[in-house]
């Protein structure tokens, strides 16, 4: 089945910082209301689109929500100041162009610095073009968010672009969603809300459903780049199935049972022993009495940058794996 490039770009290019997703979830509810028995939304903001089934109940968990900034102050000539919503590198950040929800466009510049080595996000500030205050609050508001402003690209090996994470995860749910024709569980399909703020939207949306097993879709790091911290999980060499990270160790049950499928269907796979972070299924496996969970993730290059990177072999991969074992009957 070919690449479906249209639909991820569509996914990544859609505004949906932290706590203000409304645009990408009615964006998911469009693609994927025909191959599900009922969509609901919660009261936190995650989309909810339930596959019937009579055995275990599976919840599939991608966050949709984005790294951004918040406007915490407009000085007279204009300029924003501006906090953090989720991981934001200053240095990555510096003379990015950035987005707002009704298309206002800024560039993120610094102050003059002695070291710029001690730059900090309070040394910064977004440039809207205005000539002072009173014209800038015409076009931005104190706690207005905005996201990173930068183009979709790919080639016949990758494709690179800001908010991989995690549209990635989400366009692999949805495309393992539409490969399924019939499944013997019972499927819970859960596009998530503020993740990148805390996996507050797993965390509600798990404690609703109360799942059997849960399966978080996630992008994560990578070893293979010139001098990059030592980490057996690179681009192209197939879906990685987590061990390990900050937030969870995988319940052995569900670790197995992906390796197993994908030994079987001969889908490549590496094992992911990540040393910080977290996705999730960190939420979703301590809910009430306890979920086995575990985790497929795509192998990503520069996550929370605007050129995030990952194989099209590897999101494939992640698709097959996790049909195989949305399918299998736990």
């Amino acid at each position: 089945m070919g690449f479906n490039f249209e639909l991820l770009e569509k996914l990544v290019s859609v505004y949906g910082p932290s706590g203000d997703e409304s645009l990408i979830s009615a964006t998911i509810r469009q693609e994927i209301n025909e191959y599900v028995d009922e969509i609901t939304t919660d009261a936190l903001g995650n989309l909810i689109a339930r596959k019937k089934g009579n055995g275990k109940k599976i919840m599939i968990s991608a966050h949709m929500d984005q790294i951004g900034f918040i406007v915490t102050d407009i000085d007279k000539e204009g300029f924003l100041r501006f906090g953090n919503v989720g991981g934001i590198s200053p240095d990555i950040s510096l003379s990015q162009r950035v987005i707002f929800k009704n298309g206002t466009i800024g560039a993120i510049f610094s102050e003059p610095l002695e070291k710029p080595s001690e730059r900090k996000l309070e040394n910064m500030y977004i440039d809207i073009g205005a000539k002072d205050k009173e014209e800038a609050e015409k076009m931005v508001g104190i706690g207005d968010m905005c996201i990173y402003y930068s183009p979709f690209s790919h080639n016949d090996n990758v494709v690179f672009t800001p908010y991989l994470d995690d549209r990635v995860g989400c366009f692999v749910a949805i495309e393992a969603l539409k490969r399924l024709s019939n499944s013997e569980n019972d499927l819970y399909f859960v596009f998530s809300v503020q993740e990148e703020v805390g996996l507050r939207g797993a965390r509600t949306a798990a404690y609703g459903i109360e799942p059997d097993f849960g399966i978080a879709v996630d992008v994560t790091a990578h070893g293979d780049t010139p001098k990059a911290k030592r980490f057996a999980v690179g681009l192209h060499k197939g879906a990685a199935i987590k061990v390990k990270d900050n937030s969870i160790i995988s319940h052995p049950s569900v670790r197995n049972s992906l390796i197993d499928i994908a030994k079987n269907k001969n889908i490549p796979y590496q094992l992911e022993v990540l040393e910080f972070g977290g996705t999730d299924s960190g939420a979703i496996h301590v809910t009430k009495t306890g979920v086995p969970s575990g985790v497929i993730s795509i192998p990503t290059r520069y996550v929370h940058s605007t050129v995030e990177m990952a194989s099209k072999e590897d999101i494939e991969n992640s698709i097959a794996l996790l049909e195989g074992y949305l399918s299998k009957k736990h």
